[in-house]
C-alpha cells in the first residue's frame, strides 16, 4: 500500500488521506481548512478523476468539505459515509456554500455529492476493488467513524476526530477487538500537557461561571461547531435548568444548530441508550425542550442583544470564523458584564484563536471592535487527549506504525517523540507520501 497525505499533516484542518492498493486508489476524507483564507487539499483535480473511491469520518467541513469540488472537478464514483454524517454534511456544506460561495464548485457538483453518496452502517464491510473497508464508531460527533482499511497484505486504521470518553450524547469509540500493522491518528490533543480535567469538574466551574454572568444581568455567548459541541452544551445546560442547578433562562440557539438538533432526534438510534430510553419510554424528548429557542431572524437576534435582561446564547462558528456569532460579538464586545465562553479547539489563525490569546481589539469583517467581555475557556472537547490516544495504541493488536497528522507541530511532535521507541512513528508533511 502506498499512502499520501494531501492534507492535515503538520496542520490542523483540510484532512485529505490517500490509500493506493494494487488495484484501488481511495481518499479518507476530503476536508477544507477554514481560516482567514479558506485552504484546500494539495490533490489535483486530475488525480481527484483518477479515484476509485471517497470515504468520510464525519461531517464537519475539515473532513467533508472539499466533497462539492471534487465532484464538480469529474469525479463520478461513490463516497461512502453513515447515514448520519449524509444528513449533517448536507447541512454544513450548504451552510459553507451559501456563506463563502466557492468559485471551484458546480451545480453538477453539488447535485453529485447527493446522488453518489453510498451509506454503510458501522461494522458493515464494504468492499472498492481489492480494498475491505469498515467504518467502526468514533465517539467523536453523530454518525462518526473510525476507517479500517485492508488489503491481501496490510491493514489501516484511520482515526478520523475520535472520543474516548462518554457523552451527554454519545458512547465512546468503540476500540475492542482493533487490529491493524498501521494507525493514522489525529493528535489535536496529542502534547505532552494535553490530559483533561473530569469532565464533572470543568462543567461545575463552567456553572458557576455562568451563574454569576446571569445573577449580574449579563449576556453569554458559547460559539459552537453546529454540529456535536452545540447539542452537547444545550442538553447539558438544559438539564441544569431543569434540575435546578441553574436559575431558568431562555437558551437560544442560532446558526444551522437548529436544523442538525433535528437530524440528532431522527438519527437518536446512534446515540446512546440512555437518551433513546428517554425519548422511547418517558417521552422526555431531550432534544426539544421548552427552554430552548431557535434564532430564525435577524430581527429576533437584534432583539435579543437589545434587551437589557440576562441571555445564553449558543451560536455557531466555533473559532469565530463567520456566521452568526460575529453579530453578537459586534454587539456584545464592549460590555463587560458580558461573557463569551469557549468550549471547544480554537484553531491558529482564527479570531476565536486571537481572542482566546488575550486580544483586545479584534477586526471583525473590516469593522474595529473593542473587546472588553470576559473570555473563558472550558475544555469539553469532543477529541481524545494525550492519555487517551496512547490507550487507544495500546489496544491494536499487531500495530507496527504510526503516522501523526490533524495536530498543531508541536503537539505532533510531542507524541511522536512518546512513541518512537515502541512504534515505527511518522510526521508527515503535506504532499508526502510512504509505502508500507
Amino acid at each position: 500500500m502506498r499512502i499520501t497525505f494531501f492534507g492535515a499533516a503538520n496542520e490542523v484542518g483540510r484532512s485529505c488521506i490517500m490509500i493506493e492498493s494494487d488495484k484501488a486508489k481511495i481518499l479518507l476524507d476530503a476536508g477544507i481548512k477554514l481560516g482567514k483564507q479558506v485552504e484546500y487539499p494539495l490533490i489535483t483535480d486530475d488525480e481527484i478523476r483518477t479515484l476509485d473511491g471517497i470515504v468520510i469520518s464525519h461531517a464537519h467541513l475539515d473532513h467533508s468539505g472539499y466533497l462539492p469540488h471534487v465532484y464538480s472537478a469529474g469525479y463520478s464514483k461513490s463516497t461512502y459515509m453513515t447515514k448520519p454524517t449524509f444528513e449533517l454534511t448536507n447541512v454544513l456544506v450548504s451552510d459553507y456554500m451559501r456563506i463563502s460561495n466557492p468559485d471551484n464548485v458546480t451545480k453538477e457538483g453539488m447535485s453529485g455529492m447527493q446522488t453518489h453518496c453510498k451509506l454503510v452502517g458501522y461494522n458493515e464491510e464494504f468492499r472498492i476493488k481489492d480494498l475491505s473497508l469498515w467504518l467502526l464508531p468514533a465517539g467523536h460527533i453523530l454518525g462518526s467513524a473510525m476507517i479500517r482499511v485492508s488489503d491481501s497484505r496490510h491493514s489501516i486504521i484511520y482515526t478520523g476526530d475520535i472520543n474516548m470518553r462518554t457523552t451527554k450524547l454519545l458512547d465512546p469509540a468503540r476500540t475492542e477487538g482493533l487490529s491493524a500493522d498501521t494507525l493514522i491518528t489525529e493528535s489535536t490533543y496529542g502534547g505532552d500537557k494535553d490530559v483533561f480535567q473530569p469532565e464533572k469538574k470543568v462543567l461545575d466551574t463552567m456553572l458557576t461561571s455562568i451563574k454569576d454572568t446571569i445573577n449580574q444581568g449579563g449576556k453569554i455567548i458559547i460559539p459552537s461547531f453546529g454540529v456535536g459541541r452545540a447539542q452537547e452544551v444545550l442538553l447539558i445546560l438544559d438539564d441544569y435548568i431543569k434540575s435546578g442547578l441553574m436559575p431558568k433562562i431562555n437558551l437560544y440557539m442560532d446558526g444551522m444548530i437548529g436544523k442538525a438538533m433535528r437530524i440528532h432526534r431522527h438519527n437518536v438510534i446512534y446515540c446512546r441508550d440512555e437518551l433513546q430510553k428517554r425519548i422511547l419510554m418517558n417521552d422526555d424528548d431531550p432534544f426539544k425542550s421548552v427552554n430552548f429557542h431557535n434564532v430564525m431572524t435577524k430581527q429576533t437576534r437584534s432583539r435579543i442583544m437589545a434587551r437589557g435582561d440576562a441571555a445564553l446564547i449558543v451560536t455557531t462558528s466555533g473559532m469565530l470564523t463567520g456566521g452568526p456569532v460575529l453579530r453578537y460579538l459586534e454587539r456584545l464586545a464592549s460590555n463587560s458584564e458580558n461573557k463569551l465562553i469557549f468550549v471547544g479547539y480554537q484553531a491558529e489563525g482564527t479570531l476565536g484563536r486571537q481572542i482566546l490569546e488575550g486580544a483586545k481589539s479584534v477586526m471583525i469583517e473590516g469593522r474595529k471592535v473593542q473587546f472588553n467581555m470576559k473570555v473563558e475557556k472550558y475544555n469539553l472537547s469532543a477529541h481524545a487527549d494525550r492519555q487517551q490516544l496512547m490507550s487507544l495504541m495500546g489496544r491494536i493488536k499487531g500495530l507496527k506504525r504510526i503516522f501523526i497528522v490533524h495536530g498543531e507541530p508541536e503537539r505532533s511532535k510531542e507524541l511522536q517523540a512518546s512513541l518512537k521507541e515502541k512504534y515505527e512513528v511518522y510526521h508527515p508533511q503535506l504532499a508526502s507520501a510512504y509505502n508500507i
